[in-house]
């Protein structure tokens, strides 16, 4: 009887071994989206650029659509823009505004990336043309690439006040002020 109960007992634990909570099996691809952008950003911090793009692409296709992925592809494009890759970082800043046009680091890095390409001169001249007010922000971002700071930041600080409600104007304002402070330094030495 007791060979019994303990051969019943380890049959019982056996079988109930590899139980798992059926929630356990969800697969949730805007977290693990996530996880993966912070397994690449781990990644770009160890220099291991090549495991770093393939974690923000596979974060991109986990979550191909939402406001996150502005942000995947932004990193993705600041990998290649590390790596020498300007070309293929345009596409991703390029993205990363389409996906969420209110973060003001992407037009920075896109402004950026347009500097790097040699395509600053051409990008003002498309910019110029009337459109959305967020074509005055990249305008104003070209110009001060461009070497015309005083320009920039009177297109920039044109688009701060005619649109002061949008949440990416705090972050121009702060520019503008981080640009002034700079060539009042500038002029002071």
């Amino acid at each position: 009887m007791k060979k019994i109960s303990i051969i019943a007992l380890i049959f019982i634990s056996l079988v109930s071994a590899g139980y798992r909570k059926p929630d356990t099996y969800v697969i949730d691809a805007h977290q693990n989206g996530a996880k993966h952008n912070d397994w690449g950003l781990r990644y770009l911090n160890e220099k291991c650029y090549y495991a770093a793009i393939q974690e923000f692409k596979i974060a991109i296709s986990l979550n191909p659509d939402t406001q996150a992925t502005s942000t995947y592809y932004n990193n993705l494009g600041e990998t290649y823009m590390l790596i020498g890759y300007p070309d293929w970082a345009q596409d991703c800043f390029e993205r990363a505004i389409t996906q969420y046009s209110l973060n003001f680091k992407y037009y920075q890095n896109l402004a950026k990336c347009f500097k790097a390409r040699g395509l600053v001169p051409m990008k003002i001249g498309e910019y110029s043309k009337e459109g959305s007010p967020l074509n005055k922000i990249m305008l104003g971002l070209l110009y001060i690439e461009n070497g015309d700071i005083r320009r920039g930041i009177i297109i920039l600080d044109e688009f701060a006040m005619s649109e002061p409600d949008l949440i990416i104007t705090t972050a121009v304002k702060a520019y503008i002020k981080q640009m002034v402070d700079q060539i009042n330094s500038t002029q002071n030495l």
